[in-house]
């Protein structure tokens, strides 16, 4: 098969984002939406329309949520590429569900205030599911009955956990994953999936900049600070709000 980075639309010359690059662009991006989610939206100012297009109205919040839909397609893409190179695909499923409890807590903090809030989980979850679907796809490689009860198992399960994205997060994953060496069959077929969430196609013109390299995190503890940022800044955002808004 060829490599995602040789089938991407984009001329080889504009192929400049690394894996590493792309981590920091997700989390970034993610860091926007979630500062607006958390923060901005208790904040007058920032809600104050800005301008109206159609029917839809902009303010600063509704930009930066809108730019923080980009994120999740890239942190898909993140998770098929680590599955595809790791070394241990247990240590990489162990991760994954360890960061998913460790998550749990400020995410519940975030949402509701509270300890436990079984009314929506952290995205951590909707990737481990994806994480599992890919390795049963390997798995049954030779046995598509076995694949496809086995998906379905897996969306039923992504349905009733109410993890972020929820189903749908989860088949897009399993687009993202068997689409990974076609990309332009991949940002078309992607897209219409994302289609009630249409700001995140935009997130196919990175990936298709991807040149296949590592980048420059590398070694165990970077590795950690990529999983660790998601329910550190989510703490810290939680805290944030609690002193400033007391909510």
């Amino acid at each position: 098969m060829p490599s995602q980075a040789s089938t991407s639309f984009m001329p080889e010359k504009l192929r400049i984002l690394s894996g590493s690059s792309l981590k920091v662009l997700a989390m970034v991006i993610m860091l926007i939406d979630h500062t607006a989610s958390f923060l901005l939206r208790h904040y007058p100012p920032a809600i104050a329309p800005w301008f109206q297009i159609g029917s839809t109205t902009y303010s600063l919040y509704r930009v930066m949520r809108d730019v923080g839909r980009a994120a999740f397609p890239i942190f898909c893409f993140l998770l098929v590429e680590g599955f595809l190179h790791t070394h241990d695909r247990f240590k990489y499923g162990r991760n994954l569900l360890i960061f998913a409890c460790i998550s749990e807590i400020p995410w519940n903090f975030a949402q509701n205030s509270t300890l436990l809030y079984p009314g929506k989980q952290n995205v951590f979850f909707t990737l481990f599911l994806g994480y599992l679907a890919f390795c049963l796809i390997e798995h049954f490689e030779k046995n598509a009955a076995m694949q496809l009860v086995s998906m379905l198992v897996l969306l039923t399960v992504s349905y009733f956990l109410k993890a972020d994205y929820g189903y749908k997060g989860f088949v897009f994953l399993l687009i993202m994953y068997w689409l990974r060496s076609y990309k332009p069959a991949q940002a078309v077929i992607g897209s219409c999936w994302l289609i009630y969430e249409w700001k995140a196609c935009f997130a196919f013109l990175s990936l298709n900049m991807y040149n296949g390299k590592r980048g420059f995190i590398q070694g165990k503890w970077a590795k950690y600070f990529f999983y660790a940022f998601y329910p550190v800044h989510i703490a810290i955002l939680t805290i944030i709000r609690k002193m400033w808004f007391g909510i």
